[in-house]
């Protein structure tokens, strides 16, 4: 990842890192320095390398100290020993940047090509979207009804709503919404998110609006009494459950992909295990059975994939992040359950099915 980006001697010199202990230094994308993976990954380094200026080699050093939880990196450049520049960079610094994209080179005019400028005339004049929407509407009408579709929609547009707030509290530029019949939605973003937690509050956001959107129709079906509101705020509730388990795509495998891979030890890992065989445990005693299994299968998905969380280009959370984003997720969880579970109890048969389907 991308830990620096500064001026040296009229060009950007950067400096990549990662948590396996590799780090490398580049001066206008040519490469300058490297030290190769290591246990020790953080700490003081010193790079020193020459670069040719002015018909002139200079020797450079760029002095580092590094922390990776939580993130700091404090530097120092100088050139023939002089102080060229120095400063500090926390998560905030690492949230905010552009990573360095490598240049992409012309290519020659082709019916590909042409077709691919076809598709994204097509897609920014928003074709894409109204022709999907379209089809999900259609779709889902002919499986259900009409006003179920439209139900449906609203929820699956009031969820990834939720990802594109998100995105644009960390500045992401967005594409917007896209609704893929039979498989939900998809919001886009044009930008690539740098850290963990910007990771866990983009996939997070998702079923917290859907939350809010099952007690809003909750407080609507107290008022009214009508049964359309009760229907719509259980399986809303439903949808978003299923969004949050552990297993990727899914916005759960992203939180708890996010939150695992920043613990760097073996407790860290252990106390993943033990977590895991908690829920599945509470599954199963609650008698949500597809529930426990989802979350065993996930579980074990996101541990296999453990070892190389040091290969990632995300800054990894802090343990107070994991602590927030753990809690936060379970309490999202608990509260999608108990809706569901509420609406079961009240003995309607429609209302008790997606009760029925956790426990299938």
């Amino acid at each position: 990842m991308q830990l620096l980006n500064i001026d040296c001697l009229g060009k950007p010199l950067r400096l990549e890192a990662s948590l396996a202990g590799w780090q490398a230094v580049y001066w206008d994308n040519q490469l300058v320095a490297q030290c190769p993976a290591s246990a020790d990954n953080q700490g003081q380094r010193s790079h020193q390398f020459q670069l040719q200026s002015a018909d002139q080699s200079l020797d450079i050093t760029l002095n580092i100290e590094l922390t990776w939880q939580p993130f700091s990196l404090t530097y120092q450049l100088f050139a023939q020993d002089q102080l060229l520049g120095e400063g500090q960079r926390n998560e905030q610094d690492i949230a905010k940047q552009t990573p360095v994209v490598a240049p992409v080179k012309p290519q020659n005019w082709s019916l590909l090509g042409l077709a691919s400028l076809g598709f994204k005339l097509l897609k920014s004049a928003k074709v894409i979207k109204v022709v999907l929407a379209g089809a999900s509407v259609a779709a889902y009408s002919w499986l259900f009804s009409f006003q179920f579709a439209l139900a449906l929609i609203a929820c699956l547009v009031f969820h990834e709503y939720g990802h594109i707030r998100a995105m644009k509290y960390f500045g992401m530029k967005t594409k917007g919404i896209y609704l893929i019949p039979f498989m939900g939605g998809l919001a886009l973003s044009d930008e690539k998110i740098n850290t963990r937690w910007q990771d866990v509050v983009i996939s997070i956001m998702g079923p917290t609006f859907g939350l809010l959107m099952s007690i809003m129709s909750l407080v609507a079906y107290w008022v009214t009494g009508n049964i359309f509101f009760a229907g719509l705020a259980s399986f809303n509730a439903l949808l978003n459950l299923f969004n949050l388990l552990p297993i990727l795509p899914l916005d759960g495998g992203h939180i708890l992909k996010s939150i695992s891979f920043s613990m760097n030890s073996l407790i860290g890992l252990a106390a993943c295990v033990i977590g895991a065989a908690v829920g599945v445990y509470i599954s199963y005693t609650l008698g949500l059975a597809l529930l426990g299994f989802l979350l065993l299968i996930g579980s074990v998905e996101i541990m296999f994939e453990w070892k190389g969380r040091h290969q990632s280009h995300l800054l990894p959370l802090d343990r107070y992040g994991q602590l927030f984003s753990a809690i936060w997720y379970l309490l999202t969880v608990a509260a999608l359950i108990s809706i569901i579970w509420y609406f079961a109890s009240s003995g309607d048969e429609i209302l008790a099915l997606p009760l029925q389907i956790l426990s299938s």
